[in-house]
């Protein structure tokens, strides 16, 4: 019998939406992008903004490289960061 390793995000297994990072304060934004993995931050950008290139083939096709953790945390807080900006103007 073989055993096959499937990537439950952390999205899904703690039924986290995934618009529940916009009405997070930053400081609760800080405190859970550790509990991230890059695949989970991929799923996140490429669910908030699905023209961009997010996922490793697309990344490789155009860029020649994937993204790295470092890059993927980066872009998040920055989308993030716009639509708190967005949802607050909405709501005013």
């Amino acid at each position: 019998m073989e055993i096959c390793h499937v990537n439950i995000s952390y999205w899904r297994l703690n039924a986290i939406p995934y618009i529940s990072v916009v009405e997070m304060s930053e400081e609760e934004l800080m405190l859970f992008i550790p509990k991230l993995t890059r695949l989970d931050i991929i799923e996140w950008l490429s669910w908030n903004d699905p023209n961009g290139i997010y996922s490793d083939k697309s990344s490789l096709n155009e860029f020649g490289t994937v993204m790295s953790l470092e890059e993927g945390v980066e872009i998040f807080l920055r989308q993030a960061e716009e639509n708190r900006v967005v949802k607050r103007l909405r709501i005013v």
